[in-house]
C-alpha cells in the first residue's frame, strides 16, 4: 500500500478528456498519456517504429461550404456541353417518352451512387482525392487505386469532350457573322481547343480563389440561358415564317404527339439505337462526383457532399426533364429553313421537299442550333453554352491532378509520384496539370464529341460501380469501424445499382466495357505485386478477418483424420536473424502446406514497447525472406516455463502446433547442469503435452549470432525494413540474452575464428541497429537473401569477409542441393512422423534431386520377410525412395573405440561423493542394452550415411522417470556426431501421420 502522503503527489493531471486531437492520425505526439505514463513505469527509451499515418493536409487551405463546394460544383459538371448542344438531338432520336426514360434511368443510377456515396463519405472525415480516396479507404488500395487512375483518365477525356462543345458552338457563332478561322470545322475546333485547355490549366494554377469566382459568374449565366430557353420556348415563334420554317413552331399537341415516340436513324456513321443515344447522354449525367473530387477543400465534407449532391441531381434532372418537354414540344424533327416550304404557315413533314433527298438542315434532327432559335434572346444561349462547357471542363481539369497528387503521396504507382509534388502554401500539384493538358489535348485533336461520349460513360458507369459495391461489401460485412452518420442508405440498392451499372455498360458498348474492366484488373495487379505499405482498414480487411473466423470456427468442429494431417511446427530458435538454418529447416516442412511459429523466449521482463520492437523486429525479417511463420516473444519467463507456455498457448483450435522444433545443444557436456536438466525437461514436456519433436544438429552449429543481420529495402522504399532496436536496448538485454543462448539457443558452437576467417571483436549481442547503407569503408558483407521485396545482407562485427562455409552453413536448407540420398534411419514406430517429414523435404524444388534411403532394423530372424513387409508397407503409404535397407548387426557389440569415446564422454557425469548429479551405476546397468543399441546405430549411421546431404533417424524417447539427463544426451552426441551433413532426430507422438486407406 502506498502512503497517503504519496497517494496525494500521484499526477492526476496526466489523466488526459476525452479530446479530438487524441484521436487525429498524425505523426506528431499524441496528447494522451501512455499506460506506461498512468501506471509510473518509467519511460522506454527503445526506438519505435510508427505507424502509417495519413499525411497531414497542407496549412492555409481555403475551406468551402456545401453551396460554393458541392452544389455549384455538380451543377457545373451535370449543366454541360449536352444541355444546350445535344439534348434536342437526343429528343430527336428517341422522342421525349424515351428521351425521359433515359434521363430516368441516368437519374436512378446517379441517385443510389449519391446514397452510397453519401453513405461512405459520412464514415468518418475524407481527405483530399476523392474518389480514390473514399474507394481506396474502403475496398483497399487495390481497387481504389485502379479505378481512381481510370477515374482522373476519365475527367481528363471528359474535360477534351466539354471542350470540344465550347469550340462546335463557337464555329457555329463565327460561321453565322462570316467569320472563319481554318475551315470552320475539325481543324479549328483541334486550334481553338488546345488554346482554351491551355487557359483553364492556367485559371486552375492560379488557386482555388479566382476558380471560386469563376464558378460564380458560370452558373449565373448557365441559369440564366437555362430561363432564356424555358421562356422562349413558351412564348413560340410569335408568328415569325423564318423560325417556323427552322422548326421552331411553338406547342402543340401534333408537334407533342409527332415527338412523343423514337425515330432512330443513321447519324455520324452510326445507326442509332436506344443504348447509343443513351451512351452519347449520360456523360452530361457524371457530375455528381464533383464536390467528391475536392472533398479534401470542404469544411464539412461529411454533410456537404450528400446535401449538396441531392440538391443539384434535384435541379440538375428537372431542368433537363423540362428541356426536353419544352424541345419536343415546341420544334419538329426536320425542317429545310425556307418560309416558301410553309403550308398556312405551318410545316407538313409529308410537303416538305427536303424530307424526300435528306436534305433538310434545319429542325431538331438537323441542327445542333435549335436552342438559340427557340430562345427568348438567341446570344444568351451561346452565353450559357459557353459557360455549361467551359465550367464543365474547368471542374474536371481541377479534379484531375488532385486526383493524381492523392495516388502519388500514397506512392500506389511509381510512376504518379513525380507529378504528386506539391507547391505554395496551398500545395498546388502543378506538375499534375502539366500532365493532365496533355492528356485533354491529345483527345480534343480526335474533334468528334459523339465518339468520345461513348468511352467516358463506359468510364464513369464503372467507377460509380465501383462506389455502389463498396457500400454494399461495408454494409454486408459490417465491420465496427462502419458508423456513417448517413442513414438513407441500403446494402440491397447499393449492389443493386452496381449491377446496373455494369449492366449498362455491356448495354452500351460491350468492348468498351470489356476493355474498361481489363484495364482496372490490370491496374489491380500492379498493386498486388508492388504490395504498398497501405494499411487503412479497408473491407477488404475486415472480410478476410471475417471469412478467416468463421473458416476456423467450422475448422473446430470437423474431426481430425490422418489423410488432413499437416506438420504445424513451433520453431524454438529465439531471434529468428541469429539462427536461419533452423528457421530454413522448419518452413521446409511448412511452406505453403501448414503453420509455422517461430518463438523467443527472453528470461527478463523487457517492457510493452521494447518487446513489440523485437516482434516488429523478427516478423519483419521473416517477412522480408518470404518466409510464412508466426512470430512470437515471452518475457519475463525462465526458458523452461517459457517454452511450456509456448506450447501450451501458441495457436488456436485446431491452428495450433503439433511439432517442436528444436536446436540440438553442442555444449551440454561443459555448460552448468541445471541447463541439461532443463533441456532434457523441455524435450519431456514437448512429449507430455503430445506434440512430435524434432531436433536438428549441423556440423558446425545453426548460431549465427557473431554476423549482424541488415534488413533493406530497394530505393524508393529503403529503410522501411531496417531493424529497429537500438543500441542501449541492446546492451540493457546482454546479460538475459546470454542467459537465453545458453539454453533456447542450444547450438552455439560457430566460431568465426575455427572457420578460416578472424574475427577479432565476434561476441554474442542481441539484434542492433541495423548499418545504413553508407556503412564504414572495408567491412565486408554477404547477401545471402535478394528479392524483390528486400534484401537481407550479413557481415561480421570485426568488418572481416564473411567466409564461404559459413555462408555455406547458413543458406544449407534453402540453396539447390546436389545428387545425393536423404537417408532415413526409421529405428521405431512413432506414428509416420520420422518417414512423413523427408518424404516432405524430397519434394521441395532445391531438395528434388536427393533420392530418399531408408533403413530400418530387423526385430526377428526372418529378415527377407521383414525387408518384404517394410516395402509393402512404404508401398501402401505411396512414399517413393530409391532404396530399402535392412541394418544388420544392431544387437552386436559396439566397436572398443566407441564404447571408450562414449566412456570418456559420461565420465564427468558419473554420480560421486561429490557429485550428486549424474549418472549412477544402476543405471547404467539398467541401460546398458540401450546404450549398446545406441552406440551401435552410430557406427551403421556414419557407416552408410558418409556421402548423404540429410539424415534423419528417430529420436529415443526421453523417459524422465527412466534415464537421467546426462546418459539421454550422451546417446544423442553420439547418434549425431561423427556425420557431415546435417542430422535431424524426430519422433511422433505416437499417432498415426500416414495411413493406407484412400
Amino acid at each position: 500500500m502506498l502512503p497517503e502522503a504519496m497517494l496525494v503527489l500521484m499526477p492526476f493531471h496526466q489523466e488526459s478528456l476525452p479530446r479530438l486531437d487524441n484521436y487525429r492520425i498524425s505523426m506528431r505526439n499524441l496528447k494522451r498519456p501512455s499506460i506506461g505514463e498512468l501506471q509510473g513505469e518509467a519511460a522506454d527509451q527503445s526506438i519505435t517504429i510508427p505507424d502509417a499515418a495519413e499525411p497531414e493536409p497542407t496549412g492555409g487551405n481555403i475551406k468551402l461550404g456545401w453551396i460554393v463546394g458541392v452544389l455549384i460544383p455538380c451543377l457545373l459538371n451535370i449543366w454541360g456541353v449536352m444541355l444546350f448542344l445535344r439534348l434536342s438531338w437526343v429528343v430527336a432520336e428517341s422522342g421525349i417518352m424515351w428521351s425521359l426514360i433515359i434521363i430516368a434511368i441516368s437519374t436512378v443510377v446517379c441517385v443510389i451512387t449519391t446514397l452510397s456515396l453519401s453513405a461512405i463519405s459520412t464514415n468518418g472525415e475524407v481527405k483530399g482525392g476523392g474518389v480514390y480516396f473514399i474507394i481506396s479507404r474502403s475496398l483497399g488500395p487495390e481497387f481504389g487505386a485502379s479505378v481512381g487512375v481510370v477515374f482522373a483518365f476519365a475527367n481528363a477525356v471528359s474535360a477534351s469532350m466539354n471542350t470540344i462543345g465550347f469550340c462546335e458552338s463557337l464555329n457555329v457563332l463565327l460561321k453565322n457573322n462570316g467569320l472563319i478561322i481554318v475551315d470552320n470545322g475539325i481543324n479549328d475546333i483541334r486550334i481553338v481547343g488546345s488554346i482554351t485547355v491551355l487557359v483553364l490549366i492556367l485559371i486552375c494554377c492560379v488557386g482555388m480563389e479566382w476558380e471560386t469566382k469563376a464558378q460564380n459568374f458560370l452558373i449565373v449565366t448557365i441559369v440564366l440561358a437555362i430561363f432564356n430557353f424555358l421562356i422562349g420556348a413558351a412564348i413560340g415563334p410569335r408568328d415569325d415564317e423564318t423560325l417556323i420554317s427552322k422548326g421552331f413552331v411553338g406547342f402543340s399537341w401534333s408537334t407533342f404527339k409527332e415527338n412523343f415516340v423514337s425515330d432512330y436513324r443513321y447519324a455520324e456513321g452510326v445507326n442509332h439505337d436506344f443504348f447509343s443515344v443513351f451512351a452519347i447522354f449520360f456523360p452530361s449525367v457524371t457530375g455528381i462526383q464533383a464536390g467528391a473530387n475536392i472533398c479534401g477543400d470542404l469544411k464539412d465534407a461529411g454533410a456537404a457532399i450528400p446535401k449538396g449532391t441531392f440538391w443539384a441531381l434535384l435541379i440538375s434532372m428537372t431542368s433537363y426533364a423540362l428541356f426536353v418537354l419544352f424541345a419536343g414540344g415546341a420544334a419538329v424533327r426536320d425542317a429545310s429553313g425556307f418560309p416558301q416550304d410553309l403550308v398556312n404557315g405551318s410545316i407538313v413533314p409529308s410537303e416538305l421537299p427536303c424530307m424526300h433527298d435528306g436534305s433538310c438542315t434545319w429542325g431538331l434532327f438537323n441542327s445542333y442550333e435549335m436552342m438559340q432559335l427557340m430562345s427568348l434572346w438567341g446570344p444568351l444561349i451561346y452565353a450559357g453554352c459557353f459557360a455549361a462547357t467551359l465550367s464543365t471542363a474547368l471542374t474536371n481539369l481541377l479534379s484531375v491532378p488532385r486526383l493524381v497528387q492523392a495516388l502519388g503521396i500514397d506512392q500506389i504507382y511509381p510512376g504518379l509520384i513525380y507529378f504528386s509534388k506539391p507547391y505554395g502554401k496551398h500545395g498546388e500539384p502543378y506538375r499534375g496539370y502539366v500532365l493532365t493538358y496533355f492528356i485533354s489535348t491529345s483527345f480534343l485533336l480526335i474533334g468528334e464529341l459523339n465518339l468520345i461520349a461513348p468511352l467516358i460513360s463506359t468510364f464513369y458507369l464503372a467507377s460509380y460501380a465501383l462506389i455502389n459495391f463498396c457500400t454494399f461489401h461495408a454494409a454486408f460485412v459490417k465491420p465496427l469501424g462502419w458508423r456513417p452518420t448517413f442513414k438513407y442508405y441500403n446494402a440491397w440498392i447499393s449492389l443493386f445499382g452496381f449491377a446496373m451499372c455494369v449492366a449498362i455498360m455491356f448495354l452500351i458498348n460491350y468492348v468498351a466495357a470489356i476493355l474498361t474492366f481489363g484495364i482496372i484488373f490490370a491496374l489491380y495487379l500492379v498493386v498486388m505485386y508492388r504490395k504498398p505499405d497501405a494499411n487503412w482498414g479497408s473491407t477488404t480487411q475486415a472480410q478476410q478477418y471475417k471469412a478467416a473466423l468463421m473458416a476456423v470456427h467450422r475448422l473446430q468442429n470437423v474431426s481430425d483424420h490422418v489423410k488432413n494431417y499437416h506438420p504445424q511446427v513451433l520453431v524454438l530458435a529465439g531471434d529468428p536473424k541469429t539462427r536461419p538454418p533452423l528457421v530454413d529447416f522448419g518452413y521446409l516442412l511448412t511452406k505453403n502446406n501448414s503453420l509455422m511459429f517461430v518463438g523467443n523466449i527472453i528470461p527478463v521482463r523487457v517492457g510493452y514497447k521494447n518487446r513489440l520492437n523485437l516482434l516488429k523486429d523478427g516478423q519483419k525479417y521473416l517477412d522480408a525472406r518470404k518466409i510464412k511463420a508466426f512470430y512470437n516473444v515471452i518475457d519475463g519467463f525462465s526458458i523452461e516455463d517459457g517454452i511450456n507456455a509456448l506450447i501450451k498457448t501458441t495457436g488456436f483450435g485446431k491452428m495450433s502446433p503439433n511439432i517442436v522444433l528444436v536446436g540440438y545443444k553442442p555444449d551440454w557436456n561443459s555448460c552448468r547442469k541445471e541447463e541439461v536438466e532443463s533441456y532434457f525437461a523441455i524435450l519431456h514436456n514437448a512429449f507430455s503435452q503430445r506434440m512430435g519433436v524434432a531436433l536438428l544438429r549441423l556440423p558446425n552449429g545453426l548460431d549465427f549470432s557473431e554476423l549482424t543481420p541488415e534488413v533493406t529495402m530497394p530505393e524508393g522504399n529503403l529503410g522501411h525494413l531496417q531493424t529497429a532496436n537500438a543500441q542501449g536496448f541492446a546492451n540493457e538485454l546482454l546479460p538475459a540474452a546470454n542467459a537465453a543462448s545458453e539454453l533456447l539457443h542450444i547450438d552455439s558452437n560457430l566460431n568465426l575464428a575455427s572457420m578460416d576467417s578472424p574475427s577479432p571483436n565476434a561476441s554474442f549481442t542481441m539484434p542492433q541497429q541495423a548499418p545504413m547503407p553508407n556503412m564504414q569503408r572495408g567491412a565486408r558483407s554477404y547477401k545471402v537473401n535478394n528479392s524483390d521485396a528486400a534484401a537481407i545482407t550479413y557481415h561480421t562485427k570485426g568488418g572481416s569477409e564473411v567466409p564461404k562455409t559459413i555462408l555455406d552453413a547458413m543458406t544449407i536448407f534453402t540453396r539447390k542441393q546436389a545428387k545425393s540420398t536423404i537417408d532415413v534411419f526409421w529405428l521405431y514406430d512413432d506414428g509416420g512422423l520420422t518417414i512423413l517429414l523427408p518424404y516432405i523435404i524430397s519434394m521441395r524444388s532445391h531438395w528434388q534431386n536427393c533420392k530418399l534411403r531408408v533403413f530400418t532394423m530387423c526385430h526377428g530372424k526372418d529378415e527377407e520377410q521383414e525387408e518384404k513387409s517394410m516395402a509393402s508397407l512404404l508401398t501402401k503409404f505411396r512414399i517413393k525412395y530409391s532404396e530399402l535397407i535392412m541394418l544388420k548387426g544392431v544387437q552386436d557389440q559396439p566397436r572398443h573405440d566407441t564404447i571408450l569415446k562414449h566412456k570418456r564422454l559420461i565420465e564427468p557425469f558419473r554420480r560421486s561423493a561429490r557429485n550428486e548429479f549424474g549418472i549412477t551405476d544402476e543405471e547404467l546397468h539398467s541401460m546398458a542394452e540401450k546404450t549398446q543399441r545406441q552406440l551401435r546405430i552410430h557406427e551403421l549411421v556414419v557407416k552408410h550415411s558418409s556421402n548423404a546431404s540429410l539424415v534423419v533417424m528417430s529420436l529415443p524417447m526421453p523417459r524422465k522417470e527412466a534415464i537421467s539427463a546426462p546418459l539421454y544426451m550422451s546417446w544423442l552426441e553420439m547418434l549425431t556426431s561423427d556425420i557431415k551433413c546435417p542430422v535431424a532426430l524426430a519422433r511422433g507422438n505416437q499417432t498415426p501421420v500416414l495411413t493406407l486407406y484412400s
